[in-house]
């Protein structure tokens, strides 16, 4: 099982840096970054880097753990675009660059910079075709695809990623998105508890073996907030809130029994994200004692 963390793009450049450094440093496998322009509230403020300048900073800023995304929209990139910005960021990384992509979602993102959001089924339409070019463009001479949203003709990308340049699906939706993932990638991602990814990974199964390819060929990942102390109390008082999305609450004992859940259900790669971990060195702390005290039991 490996481990990844996922720095917020709120912060400043030089927390963002340092932060990636010390997960290198302390042999975390990979590092992420979301591809948002704005705060998914109401006033949409607050400052917030974009994705592909960060990825393409830490490649060559930080030598060794992988870097990806987590993940791109693609309503507000070209497949075309962003495969050549995926493949400059992997050369300049060494061949260590992940691309996630997903159907897109934030809608404030799209009403304040007037970029269409288009229906659900029109996303998922668009982001299979897109998924469909970029594998083509990353591996092909050239690319001629006549779709129903994109056209390519006698499309080059050049230079190629060193690669692999895999390519990550994000999302748990069963009947389309997973079944993209099938047809597509070569890894998998969605925010999960043990239970729910145990459930979405056989689905991913199903599809897989509907389109005739070895479930095994994709691997897979999810990631939860994070709440780990010694204090009963703190933790109670976490435990008791809704906080809207999967996390993992609780003392290093109890933590490594949730992870433990979560490498039972299949899981290759555990993201934690940065959120929850508070700031400064007690941010850096809390994730060393993660990674010596839990991870440690499953590597």
């Amino acid at each position: 099982m490996q481990f990844a963390v996922w720095p917020g793009t709120q912060q400043a450049w030089p927390d963002i840096l340092d932060f990636a450094r010390h997960a290198e440093l302390t042999g975390w496998d990979r590092v992420y970054v979301a591809d948002h322009f704005m705060s998914n509230d109401e006033s949409a403020g607050g400052p917030m880097l974009e994705c592909w300048a960060v990825i393409t900073a830490l490649a060559a800023a930080v030598p060794r753990i992988g870097i990806g995304t987590l993940v791109c929209g693609n309503t507000y990139r070209h497949p075309a675009v962003l495969a050549k910005a995926a493949s400059t960021a992997d050369i300049v990384s060494g061949g260590r660059v992940v691309l996630g992509l997903g159907a897109g979602w934030q809608e404030n993102e799209h009403q304040r910079y007037g970029i269409e959001l288009p229906s659900v089924r029109e996303r998922l339409d668009r982001f299979a075709e897109a998924c469909a070019i970029v594998r083509s463009l990353t591996t092909q001479e050239r690319t001629t695809f006549h779709g129903e949203h994109y056209r390519l003709t006698d499309a080059p990308l050049e230079p190629k990623p060193i690669g692999p340049l895999p390519l990550l699906v994000g999302g748990g939706g069963e009947k389309r998105t997973l079944r993209i993932a099938a047809e597509h990638a070569q890894e998998w991602n969605a925010w999960s508890t043990p239970e729910v990814f145990a459930h979405k990974s056989a689905v991913l199964d199903r599809h897989c073996e509907d389109v005739g390819r070895d479930p095994a060929e994709i691997r897979r990942s999810t990631q939860a907030l994070l709440f780990l102390s010694d204090d009963q109390a703190w933790l109670d008082r976490h435990r008791g809130t809704d906080l809207g999305r999967a996390a993992i609450v609780g003392t290093p004992a109890e933590v490594t029994e949730i992870v433990g859940r979560y490498r039972d259900a299949g899981v290759d790669e555990l993201i934690v994200p940065d959120f929850t971990l508070g700031t400064g060195q007690r941010r850096l702390d809390t994730l060393d004692r993660f990674n010596e005290e839990i991870a440690v039991h499953f590597r």
